[in-house]
């Protein structure tokens, strides 16, 4: 047991001390100052580094959206779509994991300048790829990168910045997917058709290697010595690959639906069932309070808001008969209200505590969700779902926002990289399993486009019931009396 800092005195306290505590010497550490802004002269340039790289991976993300079926049919890889994004989500998987303990004890240098190459390497496989396999490898090289460079950014912002500073750097990074989320598709369809396909990885990496450059020696010049606290956790690593195997062979048996699922489904379970209890704190499946239960309502909610996203553009076009454009234009409105309530979650003057804002954002996602189910029928106008759905991204702005502060102030420093890897794990296990379970919903009682408003309506219900479960856990992620679990 551990308790948890007091967020009134870490990062401000007596410098020494602190340096000390955080891993951080010499006279470039700025977690040790009462400075009043992450745009100041002290956090100025890694802020905006951390943010630009950020915003550029968002890119790519809305962007290989957009991209991804005309690189496909180019390529004579249909068959292959979906594992476009499988091997991005398992290959993060394993690098989340293997990263959070590589962090703890050399510092988040090593591993953020490791993501950032292979995610760069990754890119240009992407771009030149002659076959659709090679652009799946790519896709898992960029898997690599992503999930060991946003461990390694949670690292920085616990050992950078004072605490009363971080919810408003992770405002900053959700506000890094603002401008994306709107007009990301628009540009990549408008490069896809003029340049093509491929000048969408192409313009990525025109981007990001400038700011890598700029940012990698201002974060060696931080000077993060090895924390001699941090421990090896043995077999680690060898979990990860479990679960990443697993999580394949669940969305393999999940598409092919034949005879094949039935084998390969309860060896996909029983990896799962080994290994992510191993990787995520003990007591997260049981809902114990405190650090734990923060890491499964992170599974629990992105499972449930993303697990009904990914249905609505396909809800909108096959019901609606509305374009792909208008279909994602409906969601534009997401990101504003995720920026919105990152926004209030960071802002310094709040008075809520932490974990109530964590309450009131699973309320308002789960309220968001519930409301946009009326929307698969059809006397509701497809319009309301721009509204339903910025209510629940708003309230997932407050809870992704507050997540992140929290399993920082529950951690000690030693600690912080396994337990942002085991965040955002927990993330991407609840999204794959969530997703994969619409998904069979949707194989087993799909009749055709324009009949189907039952099984969507099905789909949103199940992600409701699951975003509930989730709002009645959420008070949970306050600490007992014996303080937080590290």
């Amino acid at each position: 047991m551990t308790t948890p800092p007091d967020p009134e005195t870490l990062g401000v306290g007596d410098a020494g001390e602190d340096r000390n505590t955080a891993g951080l010497v010499g006279p470039a550490s700025p977690g040790t100052s009462q400075a009043g802004s992450i745009f100041g002269p002290e956090f100025r340039v890694l802020t905006f580094g951390i943010v630009a790289v950020m915003t550029i991976v968002a890119f790519e993300a809305m962007g290989v959206i957009t991209a991804m079926p005309t690189a496909a049919r180019d390529l004579e890889g249909l068959s292959l779509y979906a594992w476009g994004a499988t091997a991005v989500t398992a290959a993060g998987l394993y690098a989340m994991a293997a990263a959070g303990g590589w962090a703890d004890r050399r510092g988040p240098v090593p591993p953020l300048t490791a993501g950032l190459a292979a995610f760069v390497v990754g890119t240009l496989v992407c771009g030149a790829a002659p076959t659709m396999p090679v652009l799946l490898l790519g896709r898992g090289l960029q898997g690599l990168g992503f999930g060991a460079g946003i461990v390694a950014i949670y690292v920085v912002i616990g050992r950078a910045y004072p605490e009363h500073l971080r919810p408003r750097v992770f405002t900053a990074l959700s506000g890094a997917w603002i401008v994306p989320g709107i007009v990301g598709p628009l540009v990549a369809g408008v490069i896809t058709d003029t340049f093509g396909w491929r000048w969408v990885f192409f313009g990525v990496l025109l981007l990001l290697v400038p700011v890598g450059i700029m940012l990698v020696p201002r974060l060696q010049a931080m000077h993060v010595d090895p924390d001699l606290d941090a421990v090896p956790a043995p077999g680690r690593k060898r979990l990860a690959l479990l679960a990443a195997v697993g999580v394949v062979l669940l969305q393999l048996a999940g598409q092919r639906l034949d005879a094949s699922s039935l084998v390969l489904a309860p060896v996909a379970v029983a990896m799962l069932v080994y290994a992510v209890p191993r990787l995520l704190p003990r007591g997260t499946l049981t809902v114990r309070r405190g650090l734990p239960t923060v890491v499964l309502i992170r599974g629990i909610f992105a499972g449930a808001f993303f697990g009904a996203e990914w249905f609505v553009p396909l809800m909108l076009v096959n019901e609606r008969d509305l374009s792909s454009a208008f279909a994602g234009g409906a969601l534009s409105g997401a990101a504003v209200g995720w920026f919105i309530g990152s926004w209030i979650q960071g802002r310094p003057t709040l008075s809520i505590s932490r974990d109530r804002l964590v309450v009131i954002g699973a309320i308002c996602t789960t309220a968001g969700i519930a409301l946009s189910t009326v929307v698969a029928l059809e006397s509701v106008p497809w319009q309301v779902i721009a509204v339903t759905w910025a209510i629940g991204a708003f309230g997932m702005g407050i809870l992704y926002g507050s997540l992140g502060v929290l399993i920082l102030q529950l951690s000690p420093p030693e600690k912080q990289g396994v337990n942002s890897a085991a965040l955002q794990i927990s993330d991407s296990l609840g999204v794959i399993l969530a997703t994969g379970l619409g998904g069979v919903i949707f194989a087993t009682s799909h009749v055709h486009a324009g009949k189907d408003s039952g099984v969507y309506l099905t789909i949103f219900l199940v992600m409701t019931a699951i975003a509930v479960m989730g709002a009645v856990f959420s008070p949970r992620v306050a600490p007992g009396p014996e303080g937080a679990t590290a």
